[in-house]
């Protein structure tokens, strides 16, 4: 049976997150009808993504496999998937993969992008994906905060407080800002991410932008490994997976 990678983008605005669950229409459960429909619901397929993204979180490189009870070319079924999906899904890519491969296990790291439009007047096309700050950043503070938190620590202050994680023990390899049109936008590379953590930490920084904090609270705060210690969480529509990277 044939095992697909794919690639996938989305608006997760008007979804309950990635995974399927009771309460509403979910990204895994949209792509689960559009496989199953593909094949002529001869039986449910099961689609397995490398994270979970939670509700109102975008992605434009999410990861998914999923196993198909017949062949399809790689260019022929992102087109088929997508004709059965809703306008605010994308699969942009299809790739054949082995049995063994797990799009979450196998995953060797992920990329988050979070956006953030600091101006007075907020913005009428990007309100559900852009966290709009009505006051100026001061963007060199926030970056010198922000490499305080590179390397291995104990994220506990950064981990929300239903985490599921064995350990809040986390390797940060790469936290930076970039200019994102007339805003600013905070990129985040590891291997894995806590829950919640891209979006308490910005939350944190942001605080240092406002000039509320200086980069040595943000140390403080890290160094308490208590969510008490640490600043607001930013709301989840400023935030993208931009990438899942594995092994060749």
């Amino acid at each position: 049976m044939p095992r697909f990678l794919i690639r996938i983008e989305y608006d997760g605005s008007g979804y309950v997150g990635w995974q399927r669950q009771d309460n509403g229409n979910s990204i895994q459960a949209e792509l689960e009808a559009a496989a199953t429909s593909i094949i002529g619901k001869r039986e449910d397929v099961m689609v397995q993504g490398a994270g979970r993204t939670d509700a109102g979180v975008h992605a434009t490189g999410q990861a998914a496999h999923f196993d198909l009870p017949h062949d399809f070319s790689e260019e022929k079924l992102p087109l088929a998937l997508n004709a059965n999906l809703p306008r605010d899904i994308r699969v942009r890519s299809a790739k054949k993969v082995s049995d063994e491969f797990h799009s979450r296990f196998d995953a060797t790291g992920r990329a988050y992008r979070y956006r953030i439009l600091p101006r007075r007047i907020g913005t009428a096309l990007d309100h559900t994906r852009v966290w709009h700050i009505h006051h100026p950043l001061d963007v060199a503070q926030m970056e010198a905060a922000a490499q305080r938190l590179i390397g291995k620590h104990d994220f506990s202050t950064f981990r929300a407080t239903h985490c599921q994680a064995a350990s809040p023990i986390k390797t940060l390899d790469h936290l930076s800002f970039v200019e994102d049109g007339e805003g600013i936008a905070l990129i985040a590379s590891a291997r894995s991410f806590l829950h919640h953590q891209i979006r308490n930490i910005t939350g944190t920084l942001v605080q240092v932008g406002l000039g509320k904090w200086t980069p040595e609270d943000v140390t403080t705060a890290l160094n308490a490994k208590d969510r008490a210690a640490g600043g607001p969480t930013a709301p989840a529509h400023g935030l993208y997976l931009t990438d899942v990277t594995y092994p060749e």
